[in-house]
């Protein structure tokens, strides 16, 4: 986690003054608590939780909201201001600040989505296969939760076949039982052609 550390605080800010990390990966990967961990690391920087800006009416058609509320006052050196989305209560809760702190996590499906990747000074991906993934968020939520993962699997398989984002990451990242493991990500081997032709199952690893 140190090296990850100092790579990150070395990274050129890339939204205005802060430098956007994005965490992506399959519900159910490990994305909350890792990026959890690593904001420790950091010494306490922000995360900003894709779960907040979605809602059930949106599970991936939040990218104008999140665009407007978080990545446009951060590039303009401000802090952002969005309501969070309470799951239970299906609703927007009270307002919330996010500031221009030099390193925000950004951690969620759909993290490294194209419109955001133009913000990010670094995307990392999860590696766990999806349907692995998937098993664990279904063991997580519990039986009463079935039916929402069944719409979820559905609206995941469709995001990531229109908009991939392992093929971008910069970063793999891999639990294990003691710590994480973080290797090079595609990104930083594949060639220019790489959006058209890579998914994000195990055939898009390099």
């Amino acid at each position: 986690m140190h090296q990850l550390v100092s790579r990150l605080r070395r990274l050129a800010p890339s939204c205005g003054p802060v430098r956007l990390v994005g965490v992506d990966g399959h519900a159910g990967s490990g994305k909350s608590t890792f990026a959890g961990e690593l904001a420790v690391a950091l010494g306490g920087a922000p995360v900003l939780h894709l779960d907040d800006i979605a809602s059930h009416e949106e599970l991936f058609g939040w990218t104008g909201r999140l665009l407007e509320q978080v990545i446009e006052p951060l590039r303009r050196g401000e802090s952002a201001r969005y309501a969070p989305y309470d799951w239970h209560a299906r609703r927007f809760g009270p307002v919330r600040e996010l500031a221009p702190a030099p390193v925000v996590l950004v951690e969620g499906v759909g993290a490294g989505r194209r419109a955001l990747r133009p913000h990010l000074a670094q995307l990392l991906w999860m590696e766990l296969p999806r349907e692995e993934s998937w098993d664990r968020g279904r063991s997580r939520d519990g039986a009463e939760q079935r039916e929402f993962w069944a719409g979820w699997v559905r609206a995941e398989r469709a995001h990531f076949a229109e908009d991939p984002s392992r093929p971008f990451a910069d970063l793999l990242v891999r639990q294990g039982e003691k710590g994480y493991e973080v290797l090079p990500g595609p990104a930083g081997t594949a060639g220019p052609d790489r959006e058209i032709t890579q998914g994000d199952g195990p055939s898009a690893m390099c």
